[in-house]
């Protein structure tokens, strides 16, 4: 009951073929080519296209930053007022702990 079942490893099916032998193959050194020589750059065509601004796309882009910004600070500092509100009613609560011990013993 307590000793683990393992499972049996499925028989392969169908046609099995054996594994193909590998014959090693010499490395033979390749004629010395040389490279070729530096072109000249291209006048005016870049490679990769200007991403351009126009007045709606930087309003966009100033709003969404915003939005990330205030979102973030918000959810900091909610956080921080979470520890704030939990240190203090650990406070209270180490107090109200303290004053009982003290005047049980007063007694």
């Amino acid at each position: 009951m307590f000793r683990p079942k393992l499972p049996t490893m499925p028989q392969p099916t169908g046609i099995v073929t054996p594994p193909a032998v590998i014959e090693p193959t010499t490395i033979t050194p390749a004629a010395h080519v040389l490279p070729p020589a530096p072109m000249a750059p291209a006048a005016v065509t870049p490679s990769r296209p200007t991403v351009q601004l126009t007045p709606g796309t930087a309003l966009t882009l100033v709003g969404g930053g915003t939005a990330v910004v205030l979102v973030v600070g918000t959810v900091l500092v909610s956080m921080l007022l979470a520890v704030a509100v939990t240190a203090a009613s650990v406070a209270v609560c180490a107090l109200v702990v303290r004053s009982l011990l003290t005047s049980q013993h007063r007694r």
